[in-house]
């Protein structure tokens, strides 16, 4: 048995509110951070992502190399990474620490060579040093306040400037980098400044929503473009040709600018209210731009369409996934749901839409499917909600306490464990209620006429459900922790049980009792099971980022698929309809990163 990595469908960029988020591009692609990941994103194919998961701290920008072989990145601690983009191991090439504390922004040389990093710096603000070696290449000087970008010239003689929040720009001679003049044109926070691509100006934006241009050698201001932002400009970027800019604020607008003429040639409004500020830029190809909503969605816009708008919108989860599940009426597709209340859909080719209407306003507990189509959902703030297509319906249904967890029969009833209780539910009524006496419920899964619950005293009890009423009919008592994460196999003989203590435990269901509790591979809770079609291998993932594949038939052969998701995994899914005589399927894991890997299981090697 063996698997090989086919995908990877990124997280949408963190934001901040008041606060620019830093995009960069390399080779038509996008490269952001997310948590404690840097994200590389092909605008066209979503499953071509590439993440790196080797900071320790939020990260907070990256940027590939000019000769496109490395890509530094940098995180709140000061600490600047540089690794390999083109090896599939993504190698280390050097760690440093660039400034004791947050790193707002960073810049490569036109050589690829040198990096400066600026931030929010304790002794400094930033430094300016060798890639490979981290020896010094000069001095980041000038500043009183928190420095929010810099901007490397890629041509010889080098020249380098810095924004802070002292409302200055600095430009410094290279290299060796040092102070060469103290620029005053904003009246407020300079949140942004660019080199061209070609090297002859720079520009910069503000909270005064002004942008200027500068001359790229001698750091003179040049001229101010007339109407700017009626809110603060928070990034710009350059065309690849240096005859255009593109400028995001927070007034919800995206601006291109000519640069020969200083006039604005096109517009563009994204909406209103905090969601569709726009929180970071940049030119992705030679007519393409991607600004960032607040919302963390990726707004393509193309200058050479006729749209007002955007041509397409990149979404994804922002926050952790916290639960998934796959849509049995529609092959390939599934639904993640996120630690922000989000709700997404995912079709086979990867891409994200999200579940509109009136959603969650906290963190996604559970998810079912029904057999007529339709996602049930249930949320921290206490309600169970539908979608049916891509939205939200009316129907709401208020739980007795915090949800744990969903199961739905096929009868439509769903099934909502809650702190002390499990709310049978209706057409949005509660229907029946059970209140074990001993033990707290924990998870849930249904295989008619059965539903499984599992307890924190360590035993899953098995219930018979009538449409009325949940009578005992079985106690399962092999797990050796609270009970975390259930799953009855399709064919409804066998039921997979999770625990706290990462051991999974395979039950024969008419027998009531365990077939193998060998699948103990696990060093931490297991938050998710999926079974294959054939009920001959189970999927399992846990809080200690691993991934296992289970046979039945060989207990103590498995599948490791190790750190498959960064942080922690909460939700396992078989993309296919795996079987073992067919081979193999595609298997889907997602959790703590925000973001969805997908492997090629091979069953038999």
């Amino acid at each position: 048995m063996s698997f090989t990595k086919v995908a990877l469908y990124p997280a949408t960029p963190t934001t901040v509110r008041g606060t620019y988020t830093k995009l960069s591009a390399s080779k038509e692609k996008i490269v952001y951070t997310n948590g404690k990941t840097v994200f590389i994103r092909d605008v066209a194919n979503p499953a071509l992502g590439i993440a790196y998961g080797g900071h320790v701290q939020n990260t907070t920008v990256a940027r590939v190399s000019p000769t496109g072989s490395y890509c530094a990145s940098a995180d709140a601690s000061g600490t600047v990474r540089v690794w390999d983009i083109v090896g599939e191991d993504q190698a280390l090439k050097g760690e440093f620490k660039a400034i004791s504390g947050r790193i707002n922004d960073l810049e490569w040389d036109g050589e690829s060579k040198r990096i400066i990093a600026v931030g929010d710096g304790k002794e400094r603000f930033g430094h300016a040093f060798m890639f490979d070696t981290g020896s010094s290449t000069g001095e980041i000087i000038g500043h009183s306040k928190v420095v929010n970008a810099v901007a490397i010239r890629h041509q010889r003689p080098f020249r380098a400037a810095t924004a802070g929040d002292d409302n200055l720009i600095v430009f410094h001679q290279g290299t060796p980098y040092r102070y060469d003049k103290t620029i005053k044109t904003h009246t407020r926070f300079v949140q942004d400044v660019r080199y061209a691509p070609s090297g002859d100006h720079f520009a910069s934006v503000g909270s005064d929503g002004k942008v200027f241009l500068y001359d790229g050698k001698a750091g003179e201001a040049v001229d101010e473009f007339p109407e700017g932002h009626a809110g603060t400009a928070y990034a710009l970027s350059w065309s690849p040709d240096s005859r255009a800019i593109s400028t995001s604020s927070a007034d919800t607008t995206v601006k291109l600018w000519d640069v020969e003429t200083r006039k604005a040639t096109r517009t563009y409004a994204l909406g209103t209210g905090l969601q569709h500020q726009q929180v970071g830029n940049v030119w992705n190809s030679p007519d393409t731009i991607v600004s960032l909503s607040f919302s963390g969605y990726l707004n393509v816009f193309d200058r050479r369409s006729g749209e007002k708008g955007p041509v397409k919108v990149l979404h994804g989860s922002q926050k952790a996934v916290t639960s998934a599940i796959s849509n049995p009426t529609a092959p390939g597709t599934f639904v993640v749901g996120s630690a922000d209340g989000r709700v997404l859909s995912y079709d086979p080719t990867g891409e994200a839409t999200p579940v509109g209407g009136q959603g969650h306003t906290n963190l996604v507990s559970g998810l079912a499917c029904t057999s007529d189509g339709k996602v049930i959902t249930a949320g921290y703030d206490d309600f169970v909600r539908e979608v049916e297509g891509s939205s939200f319906t009316a129907s709401i249904f208020s739980t007795r306490s915090q949800p744990k967890g969903l199961a739905s029969t096929s009868d439509g009833t769903v099934f909502v464990v809650g702190v002390d209780a499990v709310e049978a539910v209706r057409n949005n009524q509660k229907v029946a209620e059970l209140r074990p006496g001993t033990g707290g419920p924990t998870s849930i899964a249904a295989r008619d006429p059965l539903v499984a619950i599992g307890f924190d005293d360590h035993k899953v009890r098995l219930y018979d459900w009538d449409g009325k009423a949940l009578r005992e009919v079985g106690l399962l008592e092999a797990n050796k922790g609270a009970v975390s994460a259930l799953a009855f196999s399709p064919d409804g003989l066998k039921l997979a049980a999770g625990d706290s203590s990462g051991k999974v435990v395979l039950y024969d269901v008419p027998k009531r009792e365990p077939i193998t509790s060998r699948w103990s591979f696990h060093s931490a809770r297991v938050n998710a099971l999926s079974w294959t079609a054939d009920s001959q291998h189970c999927a399992s993932g846990a809080l200690d980022t691993h991934v296992y594949v289970w046979s039945v038939r060989k207990p103590l052969k498995n599948i490791a698929i190790k750190n498959a998701v960064p942080g922690g995994v909460n939700g396992v899914l078989w993309l296919s309809d795996a079987r073992a005589e067919e081979g193999g399927g595609r298997l889907a894991g997602t959790g703590a990163d925000a973001a969805v890997k997908v492997w090629q299981v091979t069953f038999h090697v």
